[in-house]
């Protein structure tokens, strides 16, 4: 008997099936059956489904003689299923890989529930992806079992079928079936989920939903809409008919008069001949269901009145907004010739040539190189007030009480731009802080370029989609200094950036924590962390890929690879920050998390704890391959889709010719290379020696006390390296001769 039995209704979706079928048994985990419903398609469905049932014998076809409709053709599959679990999958959606391992391992660790909640994200047809935004439910529900009675927010996801699996004798014993006509996921799903003992969450997306180009059955305009109005008959019926159930009339009614209101207000649903009579029968029904004793949410009211009174609000409603929009205009106006004058005054006031303001990651916080030279700053230049840039309150609460700081755009912000006589940013300050004459801003970059930056980008049409080059050199023309740590890196930020600064061969500040690598703070981050002493910390860190809508790639079994390690070791993941809140934290990482099987790190502020806390690092093509050589410790390159990346993004040196550590062009070479230990052989210390060499020559420990001396404080010290090396012009010169 197999663990799933996934139910495959299939109608006019041959452009689609192929890919459906082969993300369901293409899983690792292979203990399932696919029942596939032909619902009588006119297409080539019914044979694409027999000959996929001709060479995998986990596949049943069912050809109906008629088209009966979605609901009635799952109906059809079900005495078929043979499988512990049922999972109702819509033949143009997709799983994600490792859904079903997932999904198992979620319901052997709660004991086999009544029903497993998983995540999704909508995939739309010109490439872009969009986790669920509700998908905060999933993770706030993640311990043990529940019902609907103890989180009733598990209603307020999007009420359908196929993101969830479901105990078949569950569902056996209590009748469950679908009706037929639209919305027949209504009289489903609810019923189930009020009548479920046991309730689980999965905070993964298991399902990529396609949204297409032409929209869903749902959003086509037709009279088919009337038939929510039935649903909901079924779901009131039948909580009538279960007394247990009858405190859920309150919010089953207003979530019908929410749900069909929906429906009423979109332009596209219904003929618009059609929709004083929608609206009736919705009053109607409302009316007869509602519940004694409960008052209706003031959205809901116009339910109680006529259409007439209902379009007249909606008139009235769009009224009002045309009118705020209207008003809102001359507002903008007289606001920018405020700002213009404010600009005009604060430009006759001196600067302060103590005040240095600083920013990190579009102001995210005391972090990366200006963190690392504010906090040097305040350790041997007290005279000098740092002040923060944050781009919120909450960003601001966040900082230690005795950091000054002043939020994006506010007063406090303008005032203190106004007056500083440094800027120190690793990201290019916003387009309106005009640089004033005598001001000098000190840009310090995010780590070594191996891919594409800047002026480079306009060779790689998909590299550059969304960033708009010309406005970021125009920006980058205020910069002064430009910080680096190797030769490499100031070759390359002159090329890049065309602009007219001074390269300061300082080292990166960020990184004198990683020349020191004290014992201590390691200690401190591996137990953040929670890597068991004596265990091998192997940190993954891959970067992000243009070609490829979003980002994200997922160019390894997570899950596969932390087991191939074997006892005795952690697999720790940060991903690259441009996918911390996206799609990519919902395809099982943050669930694997959960579960122990790894450690995620992506949201650890500093990365250099997380550096430190590691023993090797395996990477793609991310620039933490160059921090982390200055640590000596093992790094292998995992290049299996080298000739794409390059392609799309474009690279500065070829890093599989001249790498840190080992290369890997496959997951069997890479298992293969821990496996063995050679991961940490002597060649790998060769090329590792070699790459610390050409990368990390100005990285002497002392890079953020180089920044404060020569760039804030005008004093000499010794340049990193080579003696012979020039120190760069200090600011203090600049300010004098401005």
């Amino acid at each position: 008997m197999p663990r799933f039995s996934v139910i495959l209704p299939v109608f006019k979706v041959q452009g689609f099936l192929r890919e459906c079928l082969d993300s369901v048994l293409q899983q690792s985990y292979r203990d399932l059956e696919v029942i596939a419903v032909d619902d009588c398609s006119p297409d080539g469905c019914g044979a694409i489904l027999d000959e996929y049932a001709a060479r995998d014998p986990r596949v049943r076809v069912l050809h109906l003689p008629e088209n009966v409709g979605l609901g009635r053709a799952r109906n059809a599959g079900m005495p078929e299923a043979t499988g512990d679990f049922l999972f109702f999958l819509d033949s143009d959606d997709t799983l994600t890989p490792g859904a079903l391992r997932a999904m198992a391992d979620r319901l052997a660790e709660t004991g086999d529930p009544d029903v497993l909640v998983f995540d999704y994200a909508r995939t739309y047809w010109w490439g872009g992806t969009r986790r669920n935004v509700l998908a905060q439910i999933l993770a706030d529900a993640a311990e043990g079992t529940f019902t609907v009675a103890e989180r009733p927010e598990i209603l307020d996801l999007l009420m359908v079928v196929w993101n969830k699996v479901y105990r078949r004798e569950f569902v056996a014993e209590h009748g469950f079936v679908f009706p037929p006509g639209y919305y027949e996921d209504t009289p489903w799903t609810f019923p189930v989920l009020l009548s479920a003992g046991r309730i689980a969450t999965l905070d993964r997306i298991c399902l990529d939903y396609r949204q297409r180009r032409q929209g869903n059955i749902l959003s086509t305009t037709s009279r088919k809409h009337f038939d929510i109005h039935d649903q909901y008959a079924r779901v009131f019926a039948f909580v009538d008919s279960r007394p247990e159930l009858v405190s859920w009339r309150p919010y089953l009614h207003a979530k019908m008069g929410e749900h069909c209101l929906d429906i009423l207000s979109k332009p596209d649903r219904l003929p618009p001949a059609d929709k004083a009579e929608f609206f009736r029968r919705t009053a109607g029904m409302f009316r007869a269901h509602r519940p004694d004793g409960v008052r209706v949410p003031p959205e809901l009211r116009v339910l109680e009145g006529s259409y007439a009174v209902y379009q007249s609000r909606r008139q009235a409603g769009r009224a009002v907004r045309e009118l705020a929009r209207r008003a809102q205009r001359p507002r903008k106006a007289a606001a920018v010739r405020l700002a213009r004058t404010r600009d005009a005054l604060t430009a006759r006031r001196s600067l302060d040539p103590n005040l240095v303001v600083y920013s990190a990651f579009s102001h995210r916080g005391v972090l990366g190189d200006p963190g690392a030279i504010y906090l040097k700053s305040r350790e041997i230049a007290p005279q000098l007030r740092g002040v923060w840039v944050v781009r919120d309150e909450e960003t601001a609460a966040l900082l230690a009480p005795d950091v000054e700081r002043v939020v994006l755009d506010s007063p406090e912000y303008r005032r203190v731009t106004a007056r500083a006589s440094f800027f120190v940013n690793n990201v290019n300050w916003p387009g309106t802080l005009a640089k004033r004459p005598g001001s000098v801003h000190i840009h310090t970059h995010q780590g070594t370029p191996l891919k594409y930056m800047a002026a480079d980008l306009l060779t790689k049409p998909g590299a550059r989609h969304g960033v708009d080059v010309p406005q970021m050199l125009r920006r980058a023309d205020r910069w002064d200094h430009s910080l680096v740590a190797n030769l490499h890196s100031e070759r390359v930020w002159e090329r890049a950036y065309p602009c007219h600064f001074t390269s300061a061969r300082t080292g990166s500040p960020r990184n004198d924590v990683l020349v020191a690598a004290p014992a201590a703070r390691t200690r401190e981050a591996r137990e953040r962390l929670g890597i068991p002493a004596g265990h091998t910390a192997v940190l993954y860190a891959p970067t992000r890929r243009e070609y490829r809508r979003g980002g994200h790639v997922e160019r390894i079994d997570l899950a596969r690879f932390a087991a191939d390690l074997g006892p005795g070791h952690t697999l720790v993941v940060r991903l690259h920050p441009s996918l911390a809140t996206g799609h990519a934290r919902g395809l099982g990482l943050s669930d694997l998390h959960r579960r122990g099987v790894l450690v995620d790190a992506t949201d650890v502020p500093h990365v250099e704890d997380v550096l430190l806390a590691a023993d090797v690092l395996v990477t793609d093509y991310s620039a933490l391959m160059f921090d982390y050589a200055l640590l000596d410790r093992p790094i292998v390159v995992h290049a299996d889709d080298w000739g794409a990346y390059t392609a799309s993004r474009g690279v500065y040196f070829d890093v599989t010719a001249a790498p840190p550590g080992h290369v890997t062009a496959s997951y069997r070479e890479l298992a293969w290379l821990f496996a063995s230990g050679t991961w940490r052989d002597a060649e790998s210390a060769r090329h590792r020696g070699q790459f610390r060499d050409r990368f990390g020559q100005f990285d002497d420990g002392r890079a953020a006390e180089r920044v404060v001396r020569t760039l804030l404080l005008g004093e000499d010290m010794p340049a990193p390296g080579d003696p012979r090396v020039p120190s760069p012009q200090s600011a203090r010169d600049l300010l004098a001769s401005s």
